[in-house]
């Protein structure tokens, strides 16, 4: 927009006075012209990228990058900023430093873009051939990317790319050199140039960030399906080599799990497919698992002994599941306004919980039929879904619909009161909502058809080379297919519910209900441990730390009513020195006198009393007699 100045004649007697008036009131500057549109066009020779993660000592990534010239004038190099799995802007330009561009081998200046932080603007002059970036990626400390035994490469982080291109047009052939004696896994085709350095197979820039490179010191590699036309492998890494021991049972019950999930989606989307695993207590410091989803690979960063102590690892048996998944609900399939032809525009998630939710739901039935939990887990592990979604306080100022925004704008932000706020709900309550579809399909097909039938339908893979994407009436007419309904409606009161009852109505479809007990599940138990504080959320209604912090409280339950909060500390339970013990004790015997602690909050100590009568209560499901039991032909295997 070009602003152009308006010319006033003013007397002598008023000139003063508007100058002092023009002065002292702001003017909005004009906006700067917009960056480059996105074009589904060709581009001209490939992208030459060096990456250097040699430097474990600083965490400090190295990078060469040469971009053969377009046009000339001024081009706009972005950064990655919005990342696939997170459906956020979660990577950040903050961790881009030394950049310095040469044109043809000639210094020149850039500049920053005056709106979007994560532009860089270059003059190119007229016949240029090339434009080389060298720059570094300090990996922030506590993401553990760059280590004399481990090392993961995020391929949108280490790189620029030129504005004005759709990214699956954009060629790039990458080189990548490593720390001595680590072996790499990725889903990229490579060969080793020298000691140490890789170099990959020209790919377009859209599958080159799809597929990140995981290398370790101590790794194993098992085929899961030997023979098979679109082969599957196992890929392990661990920070000791003892983790990398594996039964031949732990081996089969994966392998069966390749097997149910393609029984129930169909033929294969990728061409061969990596489930990348890390075995290690520094990326899972706290015990929980954590994955990343892409076509052709999965990472799954879980703890050193998930396969070793696998009867510890209850509340992480699904992740490489949900990841595979993925490769159907998410990398082949992606909701419409989940897709982006760059990595630096915006995306919707409406679609959040088919996306999130139904992979998670995935998740739990196809651990359950590949014998990865067995029947009571699963249905320990569904009790714990349930009981989040009929407690989320929050639903009465925020519907599902609303909570496919979380990942937006609550990523990498700390939720205090997450039954409350909200956070990401698609995941849990995406269990629910599925289980629903699935027994809801049962119910009006007479039993002969389910949410398997959906899923050959809405993700087989056709002959099309890319993802194909999907809306809302999509997924209610292969619903229709299925079984007719009004599907719309149906799941319009899911995402749109006020009732915890409507939240959790597939239990009761499935012949099944949520009850409490004094009993927690071993499931609830590692829960507990992993998030380091027992959970009282369904009694007294908070978490506490073992030396009495308070970790969270839900809301408006007798602990909040009570004026405890996050962060305060319990320092008495009836008139002697908190335990978490004394505390189980105290709540338990509640019915019969009443709770009274003693705690600081924010250095000021008092006496609290908190006014609850129903001892402990943990979750778990019970069969409503004389019902069709729905949920345990779900679970069978197939």
């Amino acid at each position: 927009m070009r602003v152009i100045p308006v010319v006033l004649a003013l007397s002598a007697s008023t000139a003063g006075a508007a100058t002092t008036q023009a002065e002292s009131e702001p003017i909005a500057a004009p906006i700067p012209p917009a960056l480059p549109a996105p074009l589904d066009r060709p581009f001209h020779g490939a992208i030459e990228l060096a990456v250097n993660a040699t430097d474990t000592d600083h965490q400090v990534f190295s990078i060469r990058e040469t971009i053969p010239v377009q046009a000339s004038g001024d081009i706009v190099l972005l950064y990655p900023e919005w990342e696939t799995a997170s459906h956020a802007p979660t990577a950040t330009v903050a961790e881009l430093a030394g950049l310095a561009i040469s044109v043809d081998g000639k210094a020149t200046d850039w500049r920053r873009d005056a709106v979007n932080m994560h532009a860089f603007h270059v003059d190119v002059p007229k016949g240029a051939s090339s434009i080389t970036l060298d720059f570094q990626f300090l990996a922030p400390a506590k993401a553990h990317l760059l280590r004399p035994d481990m090392a993961i490469v995020p391929w949108q982080r280490v790189l620029l790319y030129p504005a004005g291109w759709y990214v699956r047009n954009i060629p790039v052939a990458a080189k990548l050199t490593l720390p001595p004696g680590l072996t790499a896994f990725t889903a990229l085709a490579f060969q080793t140039i020298d000691d140490g350095t890789l170099g990959f197979q020209p790919v377009t820039l859209e599958q080159l960030v799809d597929a990140p490179v995981y290398a370790g010191r101590y790794t194993r590699r098992i085929m899961l399906n030997e023979g098979a036309s679109h082969p599957v492998t196992l890929d392990l890494l661990a920070d000791a080599e003892k983790d990398l021991a594996i039964t031949r049972p732990e081996v089969d019950r994966v392998r069966a799990l390749i097997g149910q999930g393609l029984k129930t989606f169909g033929s294969a989307p990728y061409r061969h497919y990596d489930a990348i695993v890390t075995l290690s207590d520094v990326l899972s410091p706290d015990g929980s698992g954590g994955g990343v989803e892409h076509l052709e690979e999965g990472e799954n960063n879980l703890p050193a002994t998930y396969f070793n102590h696998a009867a510890e690892q209850l509340n992480n048996l699904d992740l490489i599941a949900h990841e595979f998944v993925h490769a159907w609900n998410g990398r082949w399939r992606q909701p419409a306004d989940l897709w982006s032809p760059t990595f630096n525009q915006p995306v919707g998630g409406s679609l959040l919980w088919v996306y999130e939710g139904q992979s998670e739901f995935w998740g739990r039935v196809l651990a359950a039929r590949a014998g990865l939990r067995d029947r009571q887990q699963t249905l320990d592990k569904l009790a714990m879904d349930a009981a989040t979604v009929a407690n989320r306080s929050g639903r009465r100022w925020k519907d599902l619909q609303d909570s496919t925004n979380d990942a937006v704008f609550m990523a990498k932000h700390h939720v205090a009161m997450p039954d409350w706020q909200r956070r990401e709900d698609y995941y849990a309550e995406g269990v629910l909502l599925w289980l629903d579809v699935d027994a809801r399909l049962r119910q009006l097909s007479r039993e002969q058809r389910g949410i398997d039938d959906f899923a050959r339908i809405f993700f087989v893979k056709d002959s099309a080379p890319l993802t194909r994407t999907y809306t809302y009436r999509d997924v209610c007419d292969a619903l229709d297919k299925v079984a007719p309904d009004d599907w719309a409606a149906f799941l319009d009161r899911h995402l749109h519910t006020r009732s915890a009852d409507e939240a959790i109505a597939g239990l009761a479809r499935a012949g099944w209900k949520l009850v409490y007990n004094d009993t927690p599940t071993e499931t609830f138990r590692q829960d507990e441990e992993e998030a380091g504080a027992i959970s009282f959320d369904y009694s007294i209604g908070l978490r506490i730390e073992p030396d009495g912090t308070v970790q969270s409280v839900q809301w408006d339950s007798p602990a909040f009513k009570a004026g405890l909060s996050p962060g305060a500390k319990v320092l008495e339970v009836g008139g002697q020195p908190f335990s978490t013990r004394l505390l189980l004790a105290a709540v338990q015997s509640a019915s019969s006198k009443p709770l009274r602690i003693r705690a600081d909050t924010g250095g000021h100590k008092r006496v609290v009393d908190i006014d609850y009568r129903g001892g402990l209560r943990y979750p778990h499901l019970e069969r409503i007699k004389d019902t069709a039991d729905r949920l345990s032909a779900l679970l069978d295997a197939r």
